[in-house]
């Protein structure tokens, strides 16, 4: 998950774009008040699960697509399939691990460069205009109601679907464990990372401590302990708004990306994950905040 944005851009601007962009659709659909087209997947794709399986799973940065109206952002086809765009690996591991535990899984049906899910609206991080060191040009001088419709579209319509099936499962009586899978590249403004997974929490640390041990005595893997990145009211909204709000006991999971690059290394995370998630939740809901 990249951590790093800004906000505005003008219509006027947009014309004098490069072709690539393909702001022709842009403009006709900004002046629609539309972002996304009748024929483009919705902001999310959700997998019901069992209601007898706690776990809630969320992966935020699951794809590198963008609407068609905005073009490519100004962005080439490699570095779009770079981690500025995307969490790689990070949905087929998440899809793994939800069929291991029956769980309730939703992804993000679009790039993070479109609009962070994983951030609050009022950040300069919701829509970056650097990513480590890609600069996005597609996301300067935006104006208000393109970062409206980017919100509206996308960002809310995902965080809504999830809201309605924590509540469904509250008022079923079914209680909800949440799960943020994340990936992270190896290699970050020219540093090494040395963890092969990071595990993330906030003000509730139950889970994640649970989960921290038991990473941790697996002889082979390196596990950060909020790293490569930290829960925060700034540069999280899933956990916070989701899970803490509601007092759930909740984890935020980062592995490194040349880990799980290919589906044999997708699978191998999913199974370890599913064999230790139930454990660190036993572990949990007996120990103290």
């Amino acid at each position: 998950m990249l951590r790093s944005g800004k906000a505005p851009r003008k219509a006027a601007r947009l014309r004098r774009a490069p072709d690539r962009w393909k702001f022709p659709s842009a403009l006709q659909a900004l002046s629609a008040h539309r972002l996304l087209s009748d024929d483009e997947p919705e902001a999310f794709r959700a997998i019901p699960g069992s209601d007898g399986s706690a776990f809630v799973i969320t992966c935020d940065h699951a794809s590198n697509r963008l609407p068609t109206a905005l073009g490519t952002l100004g962005l080439s086809a490699a570095e779009l399939e770079t981690h500025v765009a995307w969490d790689i690996g990070a949905a087929r591991v998440a899809e793994r691990l939800a069929v291991a535990l029956e769980a309730f899984l939703i992804l993000q049906n679009y790039s993070r460069l479109a609009i962070d899910c994983n951030r609050p609206l009022h950040v300069s991080s919701s829509i970056v205009t650097l990513s480590e060191q890609t600069m996005v040009p597609g996301n300067r001088e935006l104006s208000a109601l393109e970062t409206e419709l980017r919100a509206k579209e996308i960002f809310q319509p995902y965080h809504e679907r999830i809201d309605r099936e924590l509540e469904r499962r509250k008022l079923a009586g079914v209680p909800s464990v949440y799960v943020a899978v994340h990936s992270f590249t190896p290699r970050f403004k020219d540093v090494d990372r040395p963890w092969h997974a990071g595990v993330l929490y906030g003000r509730d640390a139950r889970l994640g401590r649970a989960v921290l041990e038991l990473l941790r005595s697996e002889p082979e893997l390196v596990v950060g302990d909020n790293q490569p990145y930290a829960v925060s009211d700034a540069t999280d909204y899933g956990i916070v708004q989701h899970a803490e709000r509601r007092g759930l006991l909740c984890v935020e999971l980062e592995i490194r990306q040349d880990l799980i690059g290919d589906a044999d290394g997708q699978t191998r995370w999913a199974e370890r994950l599913a064999r230790l998630l139930p454990e660190a939740v036993t572990r949990a809901a007996t120990a103290s905040t």
